[in-house]
């Protein structure tokens, strides 16, 4: 199942390219998992606590993540914690046999490795969502060095990110691609002028192909593997 947008295929070499950003979720990470937890298990939780139903809760709390979308706060379970008066760090433990890497991750990953590029995991997730999912995945051990947006004091989203990012890491802007699966974190990477932007189109294991009309889409990392 694919949308009706044509795919723009990914036009670069790897000669090109020194360091490599990748997002964690929905990129690397199967996005159902999240979905599932914010959309579904967190409200059946919420619903239950303060008796109402799952339908008014996934209301309200749907209402509550939009405020705060793009934001630090979108991803800060210590705030998400407070607001709900839940543990949501524990809930996502209760879940975590939904945490699952995508299909050819590994091997593009060893790819990287071989061809001898920089490796970075730059996501918005929140310092603990990052603990538990690398806990689950020992997806760890690839990267040179993991980058969380809390760190750098701004989400993806903000173009003032990626100048921060850019101190951290030290890289060439023009000699670096970033693979992520929301087109509002590759807009931003674009007004930066970074080199290289990767769209991934299908996050979730349990939603369709959605090619992007900006950017070059990719399905599956083995796509990238040339």
């Amino acid at each position: 199942m694919h949308n009706d947008t044509i795919q723009i295929q990914p036009d670069f070499s790897w000669v090109q390219v020194d360091t490599v950003l990748l997002d964690m979720d929905g990129t690397l990470l199967d996005k159902y998992f999240d979905d599932f937890f914010w959309e579904e298990y967190v409200p059946k939780i919420f619903a239950e606590q303060n008796r109402m139903s799952n339908e008014q809760a996934r209301k309200e709390l749907l209402k509550r993540y939009q405020r705060v979308e793009s934001t630090l706060q979108w991803t800060d379970l210590d705030y998400w914690s407070e607001q709900l008066q839940l543990d949501i760090p524990e809930l996502k433990c209760k879940v975590d046999h939904l945490i699952q890497v995508h299909p050819f991750v590994i091997d593009f990953l060893q790819f990287l490795r071989k061809i001898g590029k920089q490796v970075h995991l730059v996501t918005n997730a929140h310092s603990k969502t990052l603990e538990i999912k690398l806990r689950k995945t020992a997806l760890g051990g690839w990267f040179d060095r993991i980058v969380c947006a809390e760190e750098v004091g701004e989400a993806k989203e903000q173009p003032a990110f990626w100048d921060k990012l850019e101190g951290i890491l030290n890289y060439d802007r023009k000699r670096t691609l970033l693979a992520d699966d929301t087109a509002k974190v590759l807009r931003s990477a674009k007004v930066y002028e970074m080199g290289f932007l990767i769209f991934v189109a299908r996050p979730s294991s349990r939603l369709p192909v959605c090619y992007s009309e900006e950017f070059p889409s990719i399905v599956t990392f083995d796509e990238l593997i040339f």
